[in-house]
Order: structure tokens, then sequence, then C-alpha cells
């Protein structure tokens, strides 16, 4: 069954701003049905890293928070700790870049809340039984939260091909330690020659699977995979980078997990979710890196949906049909129609999250596309 994805350009008119279109686009794609009156509703968003640019724009962030206030709800921001050390890694860091980067109180009229606490352990273990993810580990604070409009900025990303709404579920939702899952299944590894033994991990690690030894007459630290729990916290903690994540799971593979991982942070909340995705400066790399290059395509537009998989799978649809921008990036599969994210990232088979999703039941890769129209687009404007 084809489920529906509402889609607005970016004109507008004397009758209608952006963000007064942007708020009837909510309400058209059922923000009313979703949101209960005082429901806690997380505002899943990528803050972008110090540098980054593309993330969506802070003034239509405050319409989308006044447009759930009106439906009688309790937005926050929220987004989870990053597992590599950046200026997301923890919550002061995280914070602080958010306010920077435009999306303080002030600006968005709403508080912002880090949903997995100050160093990223503050998790709820979901039981999922799926193919690759037995439990899940997501943000406290989205897990408890009544509802969540999830606001995605469309665009390429190394491991995933794009990064849309459910890279911002999978990942997005989960805590440290069910990031770190979702990219390794062996605990981090310590490399020697930048290793200090200064012991700042071994003090962090809340279950005592690090010690300081002696190695060749100097110390250094080690990880006993045998206790380690994979919470991430002495990736973070560590000055000099000696402790480092071991990517060793395949890109197919990580699809899936990341994928299942989208699906537990929906649990209890299926019906409960409206996703609202930016298809403008659709840079080719994701908003955790600390520049945003050209974007690929031009801008085209808004897309609301209560299927994860189906706004998804429209987004593709709609940058693959455009013409890359010339002096972007971009050198392979520039044409109309022409598959733009497999031309950024080659080795990643995309599709294969949105059919995994599809399986699981999260939703439709087949969808209508209804586009609203902008009101009094057809006046002439006099002068």
């Amino acid at each position: 069954m084809a489920s529906t994805v509402y889609h607005i350009d970016l004109r507008a008119t004397f009758q209608e701003s952006l963000p007064e279109k942007l708020a009837r686009l909510m309400h058209t794609a059922g923000l009313g049905e979703i949101l209960k009156e005082r429901a806690l509703t997380a505002v899943k968003i990528h803050f972008g890293e110090k540098g980054n640019t593309a993330f969506i724009n802070p003034v239509f962030v405050r319409k989308m928070v006044e447009t759930i206030k009106e439906a009688g709800a309790r937005p926050f921001l929220t987004d989870t700790n990053t597992l590599y050390a950046g200026t997301r890694s923890d919550t002061p860091s995280h914070l602080t870049t958010a306010f920077q980067n435009g999306f303080s109180y002030s600006v968005v009229d709403a508080p912002v809340v880090i949903a997995d606490g100050l160093r990223g352990r503050s998790d709820e273990e979901v039981a999922l039984g799926a193919k690759h993810v037995q439990k899940a580990y997501i943000g406290s604070d989205i897990f408890h939260a009544d509802a969540m409009v999830v606001l995605s900025h469309f665009k390429g990303h190394k491991l995933t091909g794009f990064g849309g709404a459910l890279k911002n579920l999978g990942m997005g939702c989960a805590s440290r330690r069910g990031k770190l899952a979702q990219h390794s299944t062996v605990s981090p590894k310590v490399k020697r020659k930048k290793c200090t033994g200064c012991g700042i991990c071994a003090s962090h690690c809340p279950v005592e699977a690090i010690v300081i030894s002696e190695v060749d007459g100097k110390k250094k630290a080690m990880v006993n995979p045998e206790i380690c729990i994979g919470c991430g916290d002495c990736i973070i903690v560590c000055s000099t980078g000696a402790v480092q994540v071991q990517w060793n799971q395949s890109v197919p593979t990580f699809l899936e997990t990341m994928v299942e991982y989208a699906s537990a942070a929906l649990k209890g909340k299926r019906g409960k979710t409206l996703f609202i995705s930016f298809i403008t400066d659709v840079s080719p790399l994701c908003d955790c890196v600390g520049h945003s290059d050209a974007p690929i395509v031009p801008d085209i537009g808004i897309l609301a949906s209560t299927d994860p998989v189906a706004i998804d799978q429209a987004c593709v649809d709609l940058v693959n049909a455009q013409p890359a921008n010339p002096g972007s990036c971009l050198k392979e599969n520039t044409g109309p129609g022409e598959d733009k994210i497999k031309g950024l990232h080659p080795h990643v088979d995309w599709p294969a999250q949105l059919a995994h999703a599809e399986e699981l039941g999260m939703g439709s890769r087949t969808y209508e596309l209804v586009k609203l129209e902008s009101k009094g687009l057809k006046l002439k404007l006099e002068g």
C-alpha cells in the first residue's frame, strides 16, 4: 500500500511566507492526529558540527516548535552525543555547539535536551530480537518522550550513501554504546604509539575493563574485551586519540543494523511520529563533518510524512531526478534521472537500508507524492 508524502517547494508569496507554508505542510501531513494535549514531544534534529553550515535553519525550527505548541504539545529539541571525539561528544560541548549554530532558546523558543546525558551513558535498553540487534540502546529522554517530530536534513553520507529519516532515527537516537554496537562488534583498541599511560581512560571506565601496564618499560593502557561493555567513554576522554573504534562492521550489515536501531527508536511511538525532511543544501557528506561542501543539486523543498521509509525514498528520487550543480564535487551520474547517491559513494548499496526497513514493517517504499502549492502564487505582482 502506498504511503503519502507531502511536498512543498521554496516559493513564497505576500499571502504566505515560507515558514507559514511549512506550518501548513505539518498540519496537512497529520500533526494534529499525532500529538496529544501536553505530550512531551522530542523534536529530533542534528545541530551540526562546528564549522558546518548545511544543517536546518533555526528560523524554520522556531516555526515548527510554534506549530507543535499550538497543537497543545510540549516540544524540546534533542539529539544524542557522538561516538567520535568532536564538538558534540559530551553534553556541555554539544549544547555549546548547538547554541553557537543558532539553536538557543531565544531563537527556537524551546529547550535543548541532550537525550543520553552528560557523557552519553544515559540510555534505555529496548528488546528487539531482530536479525542483527537483540537489544538496542536508545537515549533515555527520547525513549521516554510521548511523541516525536523528526527533522532531517537530506544529504550524502560516506557509510549510508545518504542521511535521511532512517539514519536520524537509527544513529541519531542511539546512545554512545548503541552507536558503537552499530559500527563495531569488538571492543575499542589502544594505539600504543599514541598512548601516554596517563590513566584517564581507566579512571572513567565504569566496569574497570582498562588497566595500565608496562610495555617495553613504558606505561600503556590495555582494554580487556571480556569485561568491556562497549560504552565508548574511553574513546572520548582520551586526550591523545589513542583509544579508537575498531570499524570492523561491513557496510551491508551496518546498514541493516542501523535500520533495526531506527525501529527500536520508534518503539512505543508508532502513530505518534511525524517526519519532516529538508532537501536543501544537499551536501555530499553528513552534517557531522566540520565543513559543508557545495550542494550537489539545486534546492528541492521540504517533505513531510508519517512514513520514514517513504519519505527517504521520495528524497532520493527527487534528488536523482535533478541535474547536478555545476562545480560541485559530483562528477559521475550527473544527469537527470541518474543515481546521485551512487555517484557520491559508489561502494554503498544505499537501497539495502530501505529494503530492510520495509521488511521490518516500518513503512513502504511505494508512495504518492502530493505537492502543496503556495497561496496566491498566481496573482500578478504590480509595481
